[in-house]
């Protein structure tokens, strides 16, 4: 993410990085993370707590067992997975090892060493950690992206908008209804889309930072053989 990086030299170095966020390419990777983040927290939730809980209400018998530890390899896939997209999109290198995990479930004992495998695996424990991260993450970054991104848009089109018919602008408890204070709150709004940009920036770094610190060190393949 060194684009988007914020490390000025001097003010006008400090300036220049400020005003020109919008021109760098790393913005709109980081937003497009920031973006994706919401639906795949939901995906990966939503997969994680069926499977957990379809095996729990099973355990008693053998079926629970195999739908438990196959809920929780597929954690193993999506930190794999998570590592992959921080390096597409915020060019972040998750450096990590690859430990085997086979899935064998063709009889009693290839259950037993299965669920010992992805048990005994801490990118099992790192990748369940990492769904309930990227739930609250992608729910955060969902937010402040839609949040910022509409105040920005409609102050920026105060001057276009503000004396339509049927259309009335109000900033706290002022009405905008003349062209001068149309055009300052455009002003505002260049300012606060550029102040929202930095602050998205940090947000995807800070997704970044999380999966870096969760995932890095260990990636996990896994290999299934269910009829052993």
């Amino acid at each position: 993410m060194s684009e988007s990086a914020w490390s000025p030299s001097s003010p006008i170095d400090a300036f220049a990085q400020f005003v020109g966020v919008p021109f760098q390419r790393q913005t709109y990777r980081n937003l497009a993370y920031l973006l994706l983040a919401f639906p795949l927290g939901i995906a990966y939730f939503t997969v994680i707590t069926t499977g957990l809980s379809t095996g729990l209400s099973l355990v008693v018998t053998l079926l629970g067992i195999p739908i438990i530890v196959g809920t929780l390899a597929v954690t193993l896939g999506i930190g794999s997975f998570e590592a992959q997209l921080a390096g597409w999109l915020l060019d972040v290198d998750v450096n990590r090892s690859v430990p085997d995990v086979e899935l064998a479930f063709g009889s009693v004992d290839e259950i037993i060493a299965t669920t010992k495998r992805v048990v005994t695996t801490s990118a099992t424990w790192t990748g369940l950690l990492l769904v309930g991260l990227k739930f609250v993450f992608g729910v955060v970054a969902f937010t402040a992206v839609v949040t910022a991104g509409a105040i920005s848009v409609t102050l920026l089109s105060l001057p276009i908008f503000y004396n339509a018919s049927g259309v009335t602008y109000t900033v706290g408890p002022y009405v905008v209804d003349t062209l001068a204070e149309a055009l300052v709150g455009a002003g505002c709004g260049v300012i606060l889309l550029l102040v929202s940009l930095h602050v998205l920036n940090g947000l995807a770094r800070l997704g970044g930072f999380l999966t870096t610190a969760l995932l890095g060190g260990q990636i996990t393949t896994v290999t299934g053989d269910v009829d052993g």
